[in-house]
């Protein structure tokens, strides 16, 4: 008998590992001290300029998100997905990234599908300066469905601690700041796959209000927003920051909230996207079952003293930086949609 009988090929394995290892020694830094193919991925530990450094970790997944990818055979944005949503995990704890590691679990090696998402991958790791130093790539015909992928991203990043960002300074009347997200990021995707079912959505159509065919449109990286804040994390102006992803506008905000204050939310502050309010009413959820699962047009959110306004809106505006003034803060608990 041979391995490859029992659903494991381990020559499509190794081309795949082939053919990764030139875009992924791409994204290297000086501090990267191993190669493709190391027992352990190594990164060396110097933090000049950081008095007290403090390594931050996060790990998620591209999610469901996947089976609208390999329904549509489009895969070029996966990588993108895990990269971008990790750094906007860290981000929101004041935390600049340093490295990342993925792994692609999958029925069958397909190498032209795997070579698309590291090189997705690897491209979004280039353009946010980050090194993608490892990863595990396994072929498990019994666990995962011939065609199925899955993505998950491990992201390590640092912070100075006296920089840590807790929101424990956010209070009464400071002001919540959004920027505009570019469809649904990496949430939500069960229940936008359910909606497609039932209402039986062609993926392949441009809809109103629509500029590209519905699984494009779905298939949009997740943004990062890393560019545009930390400017502002340097400078101590942002107080807290909630990166609006499973869970939405209440969970999310809310767990940057100290003890006896309430994000008030003004949905009428910016105007929600096309694509949104379709799969709401396609859906017939209620107001706050969408705030709850999706983004609503909002990637990430930013609490700043009302002080510091004239700063930031000066900041956003001479970089053409979309923002949305979208609520404030008040006593009580929780967070309340208006």
């Amino acid at each position: 008998m041979k391995y490859s009988e029992s659903g494991v090929d381990i020559d499509k394995g190794m081309e795949s590992v082939r053919r990764i290892k030139k875009l992924v020694k791409n994204t290297y830094s000086k501090a990267v001290l191993s190669d493709i193919g190391s027992f352990g991925a190594m990164y060396r530990a110097s933090f000049p300029g950081m008095n007290d450094p403090v390594l931050v970790s996060s790990a998620d997944g591209v999610g469901t998100k996947l089976l609208i990818a390999e329904q549509m055979n489009f895969y070029e944005n996966c990588g993108k997905d895990i990269v971008n949503h990790s750094i906007n995990d860290i981000l929101a704890v004041g935390a600049k990234p340093l490295y990342f590691m993925d792994y692609i679990g999958c029925g069958k090696v397909d190498p032209d599908i795997v070579e698309k998402i590291i090189s997705s991958m690897a491209a979004a790791c280039s353009q946010q300066n980050i090194s993608l130093i490892g990863g595990e790539l396994a072929e498990m015909s019994e666990v995962y469905a011939n065609i199925h992928y899955d993505i998950v991203g491990f992201i390590t990043g640092i912070v100075d601690r006296k920089n840590i960002l807790s929101g424990i300074n956010i209070k009464k009347g400071d002001l919540i700041l959004g920027l505009p997200s570019n469809g649904f990021h990496t949430n939500g995707y069960s229940l936008i796959r359910k909606i497609i079912k039932d209402r039986k959505l062609n993926l392949e159509r441009i809809y109103s209000d629509m500029e590209e065919p519905l699984f494009m449109e779905l298939l949009k990286p997740h943004r990062p927003y890393r560019k545009e804040l930390e400017p502002l994390l340097d400078e101590g102006i942002i107080e807290g920051i909630a990166h609006i992803t499973g869970g939405g506008f209440f969970d999310n905000i809310s767990r940057i909230l100290p003890e006896g204050t309430k994000a008030v939310i003004r949905k009428e502050s910016y105007e929600i996207p096309p694509l949104f309010n379709m799969f709401k009413t396609e859906g017939d959820l209620d107001e706050n079952e969408a705030y709850r699962v999706f983004n609503m047009g909002i990637g990430i959110v930013f609490v700043i003293s009302p002080d510091t306004m004239p700063y930031v809106s000066d900041y956003f505006k001479s970089r053409d930086i979309v923002y949305y003034d979208i609520g404030y803060i008040e006593d009580g608990a929780g967070v309340k949609i208006v």
